[in-house]
């Protein structure tokens, strides 16, 4: 056990994660109680101050840890990972779109879950130690639905991990989507603003549109690029907020489901003849900031079954262009700033208008506002100073003329 207190810079691959997962990737032998214990009772420090285990750690920081806390090697059960067989390491290999030192792009096919659940075994997070059979495991940082293909972006290190999500929660990434839809929408064009909430008596399974206090405020943008009659259209689709099923629920709540997606679209989500049945929704470009500084802009591929029903109804994937970034939405906080500074900017205006006006002038000079209270002032008595004329010197008044013009003699 080590009776010594520790130091520890945090790398760069640690940069903005959280302090109890910088100990599990770090430190795993000392259990989570004990680094909740640690930092209650501020035994942990960073660059000299107390820290709490949600905290998140910056490259360059210096982290203090106290000695002992380590876990009986005979009670502690290291994590084993689980052999793949060679089928799903093909698998694995099969859906990579693009990878580096921060990130490895998947292209996930339709039927596929990003984790596990219930009577769930097999799903992307499985897969995840073919990617880095050595080092350190790959993490999720966002997710698609067990039916939806397209781009999964994966973070290689906890450090890019933490910066990917930063992203995602703060909707700076752009997430565009394709889908057939049954029918075409009035509105080439459009926004969807409907808030859901989760459908009660699904166990979350399930979403629905609840304009009560209840609903989460949701947004998904949209663009009919091509249409087959009157039968079906192809659609850009671009969530402007990350609800759980958003596109699915909004495109079925505006009289066009998603086709094959019989859970919101029930019998009319599907389209006879050679369509296939399975849902037609792929997330189809990603556009997110990287941490080397250049922005990366992923393209999956169409799956089989898409791409055929594409085909089938005369859709030609080259006429597919990227939608146009959305409106700017303001925060409160940046809306003030905006009014304060157009104030400001206004009063000064208004001060060259009025400056320029009393030089121009030829009347008397405007009143001050009296005199400065100090040592020395006189106390202000209430009373308005009497006006002395304009232009003349304050002194002896002027003798009264004759209409002559001559002054009067003195008496």
């Amino acid at each position: 056990m080590t009776e010594t207190v520790r130091q520890f810079t945090v790398g760069a691959d640690d940069d903005g994660v959280r302090l109890d997962r910088w100990f599990k990737r770090h430190l795993p032998q000392v259990g989570f109680a004990t680094v909740s214990r640690w930092a209650r009772t501020g035994q942990i420090r960073v660059d000299g101050k107390r820290a709490d285990v949600a905290d998140r750690l910056a490259a360059g920081q210096v982290l203090r840890v106290p000695p002992g806390g380590e876990q009986d090697p005979a009670t502690r059960k290291p994590r084993e990972r689980k052999p793949l067989t060679e089928a799903q390491i093909e698998l694995a290999d099969s859906m990579v779109i693009t990878q580096d030192r921060a990130a490895i792009v998947l292209n996930k096919p339709p039927g596929l879950a990003t984790q596990g659940g219930s009577g769930t075994y097999e799903h992307v997070d499985g897969l995840l130690d073919a990617y880095a059979p050595d080092g350190p495991r790959p993490r999720l940082v966002h997710r698609l639905d067990k039916d939806t293909s397209g781009v999964l972006l994966i973070a290689r290190t906890p450090g890019s991990a933490a910066f990917f999500s930063k992203r995602f929660s703060g909707r700076s990434a752009r997430k565009i989507y394709w889908a057939l839809v049954v029918g075409v929408p009035d509105i080439e064009d459009g926004l969807i603003d409907l808030p859901l909430a989760k459908q009660p008596g699904t166990g979350g399974e399930k979403m629905m549109v609840d304009k009560s206090e209840h609903g989460q405020p949701s947004k998904s943008r949209y663009r009919v690029l091509d249409r087959a009659g009157n039968r079906a259209a192809w659609v850009e689709l671009q969530p402007l907020t990350g609800r759980t099923h958003q596109l699915r629920v909004h495109m079925a709540a505006i009289g066009h489901p998603i086709v094959g997606d019989g859970k919101y679209g029930g019998p009319d989500a599907f389209l006879s003849g050679t369509i296939s049945r399975k849902m037609h929704l792929h997330a189809r470009r990603l556009i997110i900031d990287h941490p080397d500084g250049t922005p990366l802009d992923v393209i999956a591929e169409l799956p089989e079954h898409f791409a055929a029903s594409m085909a089938s109804l005369g859709f030609d994937q080259a006429d597919g262009a990227a939608l146009p970034d959305p409106p700017r939405v303001e925060t409160r906080e940046a809306k003030k700033a905006a009014a304060k500074a157009h104030a400001k900017q206004y009063r000064k205006e208004r001060k060259g208008e009025r400056r320029s006006r009393g030089e121009a002038s030829d009347g008397p000079p405007r009143k001050s506002r009296g005199p400065t209270k100090g040592k020395g002032s006189p106390k202000p008595t209430g009373k308005p100073a009497p006006r002395k004329p304009a232009g003349k010197p304050a002194g002896k008044p002027a003798a009264p003329r004759r209409p002559s013009g001559r002054p009067a003699p003195k008496r």
